[in-house]
């Protein structure tokens, strides 16, 4: 049996949000697009997790193109997945390794549980395919678990790992990282941070030292400072983005856990509301279950026409 494709497991990643979606419109049925019919739409989408402010966008562009006109599920359903990608398609931007000199270093945040570290050798796998040369750093001192899993990974996809004792200090772990890539031409350091939110002004102190510390040996870096996710806290994760966005600069986010059970919505209101680049989405534990991301297909499977 050959392994299902890319689009077949994202409609498996997206299967909640899509049903609830296409449960909730199917109150609509064939109706004439009215003001209490564009009600029953906005409900809809906010039911999904899509969030108020992408629900009213799309109820307004929904008016402006097709009101008093009699519309189908299914054609409703089809102009709802346009116009999610019209709000997804801005934001949808892979991580690239542009940085000279070299390396790319990209800070890896995000809650403890939310598949921090999977995601990492997950983003090293997908700079592996467009054959750049990567090394992971294990920032994430405080948790000896997050340590071992990282160089599991790293020994699994046969990248290098600088990490140092459990405890040990995160800015001069991540200075001998920058070091060795510089030293070595790697085109990519991927940075593991540490995810305690229960003191933000710590977490705060720490990532500011490790700027600090990359200003000092390359003023660039970091290139970029991606937030991960977990799909599955549903509005919970718009808090985490506003708290990150606070406390670490994001710069970009991925998404991971749309494994069937997901609140996947949330993607297009994170969307609608940061407008922070979306690099990549993840659907499940595997190295590849995680890849750039695809607006209109992603539209198209939470609208429930892919």
């Amino acid at each position: 049996m050959s392994s299902p494709s890319w689009s077949e497991r994202l409609f498996g990643g997206f299967r909640k949000t899509s049903e609830r979606l296409t449960a909730n419109l199917d109150v609509v049925g064939t109706a004439r697009l009215d003001e209490a019919t564009l009600d029953d739409v906005e409900d809809a989408l906010i039911l999904s997790d899509l969030g108020p402010s992408a629900a009213r966008r799309i109820r307004e562009r929904l008016r402006d193109k097709r009101f008093g006109l009699e519309i189908s599920q299914r054609e409703l359903q089809e102009a709802v997945a346009e116009e999610i990608a019209a709000i997804l398609r801005p934001v949808a931007k892979p991580l690239e390794v542009t940085a000279f000199p070299r390396p790319q270093v990209v800070l890896v945040i995000g809650v403890n549980g939310s598949g921090k570290t999977t995601t990492i050798a997950k983003l090293a796998h997908l700079f592996q395919e467009d054959d750049y040369e990567v090394m992971l750093a294990a920032g994430d001192t405080f948790r000896a678990a997050a340590i071992r899993q990282l160089a599991t990974w790293a020994d699994r996809i046969g990248v290098p790992l600088v990490r140092g004792p459990e405890g040990g200090d995160p800015a001069s772990i991540v200075f001998d990282a920058v070091k060795s890539a510089t030293d070595k031409g790697t085109d990519a350091l991927i940075v593991d941070t540490a995810g305690r939110l229960q003191n933000k002004r710590e977490l705060m102190d720490e990532l500011a030292k490790i700027r600090k510390v990359l200003g000092r040996l390359n003023p660039e870096a970091p290139h970029d400072v991606v937030l991960v996710l977990d799909a599955t806290n549903g509005q919970n994760a718009l808090n985490q983005i506003d708290v990150f966005k606070e406390v670490a600069g994001v710069t970009g986010l991925v998404m991971t856990k749309l494994d069937g059970t997901a609140r996947g919505g949330v993607l297009v209101a994170a969307a609608e509301q940061y407008g922070l680049p979306i690099h990549a989405i993840g659907v499940g534990e595997k190295i590849d279950d995680l890849r750039p991301f695809d607006p209109d297909l992603v539209a198209r499977v939470i609208a429930g026409v892919a």
